[in-house]
């Protein structure tokens, strides 16, 4: 389908752009999010007419986006999930938990404005972009972590997908046999016991 574009469409166009898009693309989501119309004579000439207000209007979105974008680029959210010793989540972080916690900290954006090739899936610090307007984008990190303690770890620059970043190099030493009984108890008192039986023995001959 032929779509006369109302704004800048990443990876389509500028706005006034005539483009051709998957039909499924155009009516799911161009036409009814105002952001196109169908490539036809009359709307050519609406767009035409309306031409000066649309630019208006999205010069004003965009310097709206941009207010926001200077307090919200660069910062750093803290996301607390359940995740093995390997770091693997059970579960994973999606675009539209992104928009839950951005949304908690004061900043209200759509889960589409999220760009996310696939979920998060293992904790870390991750760059996520966020477009608050076509011509507006910012990046923001996500800290995904089991708890707070390691989340302000992972900020230092610490890894923790392993049993021994969690809990130190402790685990292994503490996990040592030798840790929790001497090796050589067992001999002794064998020794003893027959060094015993070998004098009663003596005595009562």
């Amino acid at each position: 389908m032929e779509i006369i574009l109302l704004e800048r469409i990443s990876r389509l166009g500028q706005m006034g752009d005539v483009v051709k898009v998957k039909d499924g693309f155009a009516r799911n989501y161009l036409l009814p999010q105002g952001k196109a119309l169908r490539a036809n004579e009359t709307n050519r000439k609406r767009f035409e007419a309306q031409r000066a207000d649309l630019e208006a209007r999205n010069l004003e979105r965009k310097n709206e986006a941009e207010a926001v974008a200077e307090k919200l680029d660069g910062q750093n959210f803290i996301v607390v999930r359940s995740a093995a010793e390997t770091g693997q989540l059970y579960g994973s972080v999606s675009a539209r938990d992104i928009m839950n916690v951005l949304d908690e900290n004061g900043f209200k954006v759509g889960r589409n404005q999220v760009e996310m090739d696939q979920p998060i899936k293992s904790i870390g610090l991750t760059n996520v972009t966020i477009a608050l307007h076509p011509e507006v984008t910012v990046t923001i990190t996500l800290n995904v972590a089991r708890n707070e303690d390691e989340a302000e770890r992972q900020a230092r620059g610490e890894t923790l997908d392993s049993a021994e970043a969690i809990y130190g190099d402790d685990i292994n030493d503490s996990a040592r046999p030798d840790e929790f009984f001497d090796p050589n108890a067992e001999f002794e008192d064998e020794e003893g016991e027959a060094a015993e039986a070998s004098e009663e023995g003596e005595e009562n001959a």
